[in-house]
């Protein structure tokens, strides 16, 4: 942690990075740090433009600007054809930027924006920090971590992947004010009984078919086993799910298109089903919870599987693959939620991976390498 005196210094902050909320939200929490313990400082966000960056960064009060930059697609190669052009017009206003806003520090979180931007913050001499939430980096943070001041990761044994001299362990950031709040008030938010024991699934904001698929196949199970469901389906799926199976769930069963309370959520819960991008698992062990993890088959590097079986080694989780959920993720469930001996086990092991004051950790490296 910087002096004191230095801590409260202001700096002027260039963050980039988005695309998902797994990378956006961790920007928000380390820019909220550093206003915090560094009152003045300025912080300018620079995104690509049409992702979700673009419309949740102002809502907390920070100015972004955006690249017309995108990602390489790999399942339609005619669609890469405007990429080198992209790319280009990309470093351009990068640099134009840079140049205008004058940092002290570059920040990249990942996503389509952090290439362009802290490449070219290195090659103007500017400090650059890298926060990996992942326990496998994506192949641009392998190439920025080359003139990276600082790497902030998340995951133990990242040496493998980055030079050890300039990884510091800190975690990753989670969604301010998450915190358990008593299970009588929790139920009632969701008008179930805060005696009952609770499954929880969250297939992140948008859902995830691959659960949803299982719950259904598996809902007569649900049904009689006597546990309470709070089912988060996603937005896309709501509808028809709820048209399908709406009038067969019962009184246990809470399917929402998105839960906006997951203090609440998570509080109730007894076990959790999820997937495993990064900041799940960071809320997760943050609330020392159980869980079982579905990892997404269709992302790169197939980190969330990388991610999911960090916690596995560790006995604070279990994995189920994405191709045999439908099939086995319904009776593991069930089966976890009726040993609570093992739930007890898993939710202890679970905490003991936890690094709670990651924002405030990666905000400390960034005032250091932006002061000094």
């Amino acid at each position: 942690m910087p002096e004191n005196q230095a801590r409260y210094q202001p700096i002027r902050m260039v963050i980039s990075g988005g695309g998902t909320g797994g990378h956006l939200f961790p920007a928000i929490a380390i820019a909220q740090q550093i206003t915090t313990l560094s009152p003045g400082s300025e912080v300018l966000f620079v995104g690509a433009l049409g992702k979700i960056e673009m419309d949740k960064v102002p809502q907390y009060g920070f100015n972004i600007i955006g690249l017309p930059i995108s990602g390489f697609n790999r399942q339609h190669m005619w669609k890469n054809v405007m990429l080198p052009i992209k790319l280009f017009r990309s470093l351009l206003r990068a640099w134009t930027i840079l140049g205008s806003f004058k940092p002290q520090v570059a920040v990249g979180v990942g996503g389509y924006a952090s290439g362009p931007l802290l490449y070219l913050a290195g090659l103007r001499g500017l400090p650059t920090l890298i926060q990996e939430q992942n326990s496998y980096p994506g192949a641009t943070n392998k190439i920025l971590a080359r003139k990276a001041k600082t790497i902030c990761v998340a995951f133990q044994g990242m040496e493998k992947h980055f030079p050890a001299q300039k990884t510091v362990l800190t975690g990753n950031p989670i969604r301010k004010g998450l915190k358990t709040i008593p299970k009588s008030e929790a139920a009632a938010i969701f008008g179930l009984d805060p005696n009952k024991k609770t499954l929880l699934v969250i297939g992140g904001s948008l859902g995830a078919r691959t659960l949803n698929e299982s719950m259904v196949r598996g809902l007569d199970r649900l049904k009689q086993s006597g546990i309470q469901l709070i089912w988060q389906c996603g937005p896309t799926y709501f509808q028809k799910l709820h048209a399908d199976i709406g009038h067969e769930l019962s009184k246990d069963m809470a399917l929402m298109p998105f839960i906006a309370q997951m203090d609440a959520a998570y509080s109730l819960a007894t076990l959790v089903v999820s997937r495993a991008g990064a900041l799940s698992l960071a809320e997760i062990t943050f609330l020392g919870k159980a869980s079982i993890l579905v990892p997404s088959p269709n992302v790169a590097e197939d980190h969330q599987t990388k991610n999911a079986d960090s916690l596995a080694a560790s006995g604070a989780a279990l994995v189920v693959p994405d191709r045999e959920a439908a099939s086995h993720l319904v009776d593991l469930a069930l089966e976890t939620l009726g040993n609570d001996e093992k739930i007890a086990d898993m939710e202890a092991k679970s905490a003991s991976m936890a690094l709670p004051n990651a924002g405030a950790a990666i905000a400390a490296e960034i005032l250091k390498i932006a002061i000094h």
